[in-house]
């Protein structure tokens, strides 16, 4: 066998040939490589849309080499003539080289060499692969203040740096919006994140609500509301609402709680609770002489608002259940902070040695659970959770209140 030493002279589009293996002259077995030799790479702002888009594909599929067979299977039949035409616009543009073999007494494309994919995809304004690493190892150094958000955070190591850093700022959007207190819908959120009521994609949702609870952050699918049942009459201005004729319960959303200018009514106490079916039994139970209200786990910012207006109309003190385990005692606490600002008294209900030893179903705690009990041993707790919290801890056991409330 026999190895051309230089390329041939170029052909009338420009292409050059150099000889590879070919064999026996007279059977021409064996291959070619043939690459264009312009001055520089050809424009592509001239190309056919249909060109570029399956370029794009091309590009996107992996390695610089690639077998001529792969890109066909990419173009499908549809587009095979397609491919075809691609192949020799890349070629004479000086974009590709490309290694041809002989079959049946013709040569035909075997591999194809992309010689600058960097260039290429900023031609087509494609983001740079290198480019995005190396942001993306720059983005995610930068540190999140919510320590809710690290989950999230650690599961964008497993996507591709374009995807992993649109969903970094979107976390970081999560995080200023948490500190700045804000709430609202998804909408809002969309907006206030990418400037566009409709820019965060049902994709990019379905991952956040895999990875965190965005309405513990004060995103809602919906407009947020207030559930609850109290036999209280409630006056905005000149109108009124009389609650005493739910049955069950009743959502309010944030703006009508926090316009109304008297409530008028007396309650036992508000009765608090975490579970959503063992706050729809309870307000049923209770709501006819007490004010039942639901708590969404981390209480947002708009609902510890609205709970305040509340008080400040309304006050009576407070039974809080939450269920009984570390993130619930943390709840508890939390939402026990709006009964301590106005002065009043507040005290834990079904979270204690007792209702957690009786349920009929209990589970381990896990290493974040333990680090939880172990950071709120530090502070100072009411005597029923701090019991509660040590039982957890000697037994290793945890519970939820709808087993119990």
């Amino acid at each position: 066998m026999t190895r051309a030493q230089s390329w041939s002279a170029p052909d009338r589009d420009g292409v050059c040939t150099l000889a590879l293996d070919v064999g026996a002259a007279s059977t021409l077995r064996g291959r070619r490589l043939s690459r264009a030799f312009p001055a520089a790479p050809g424009k592509l702002s001239a190309w056919p849309q249909p060109w570029r888009q399956l370029l794009t594909e091309w590009l996107g599929q992996g390695s610089p080499r690639r077998k001529w067979a792969t890109l066909l299977r990419i173009a499908g039949n549809s587009r095979f003539a397609l491919a075809h035409e691609l192949l020799a616009a890349l070629l004479r543009g000086g974009w590709v080289e490309l290694e041809e073999k002989r079959e049946q007494g013709q040569w035909a494309p075997a591999w194809l060499r992309f010689l600058d994919g960097g260039a290429l995809r900023a031609a087509l304004e494609l983001p740079d692969r290198e480019a995005l690493a190396l942001q993306w190892g720059e983005q995610a150094a930068r540190p999140l203040r919510d320590p809710r958000l690290q989950a999230a955070h650690r599961a964008l190591q497993q996507l591709p740096p374009q995807r992993a850093l649109s969903r970094l700022a979107l976390l970081h959007a999560l995080d200023d919006w948490a500190e700045q207190r804000r709430f609202g819908t998804r909408r809002d959120f969309s907006l206030f994140a990418r400037g566009h009521t409709k820019a965060v994609t049902s994709a990019d949702w379905d991952w956040l609500e895999g990875c965190l609870d965005s309405a513990a952050f004060g995103v809602e699918r919906h407009t947020p509301a207030l559930w609850l049942r109290a036999p209280l009459t409630l006056y905005r201005g000149g109108a009124r609402l009389d609650l005493a004729a739910v049955e069950d319960c009743i959502a309010l959303t944030p703006v009508t709680v926090a316009h109304l200018t008297q409530i008028e009514g007396g309650i036992g106490c508000w009765r608090v609770l975490e579970n959503r079916t063992s706050f729809e039994r309870a307000a049923r139970r209770y709501g006819a002489a007490d004010g039942v209200l639901w708590l969404p786990g981390f209480a947002p910012e708009w609902w510890r608002a609205a709970v305040g207006r509340l008080l400040a109309l309304c006050p009576a003190g407070a039974l809080i259940a939450c269920d009984p385990d570390p993130a619930g005692i943390e709840i508890a606490l939390q939402s026990s902070a709006l009964w301590q600002a106005a002065g009043l008294p507040w005290q834990p209900w079904g979270m204690d040695i007792a209702t957690l030893a009786g349920l009929r179903e209990r589970r381990p705690l896990s290493q974040d659970d333990r680090e939880r009990l172990g950071r709120l041993m530090l502070q100072p707790l009411p005597g029923t959770l701090q019991a509660l919290a040590r039982w957890m801890l000697a037994h290793g056991e945890k519970g939820e209140q709808e087993g119990a409330l």
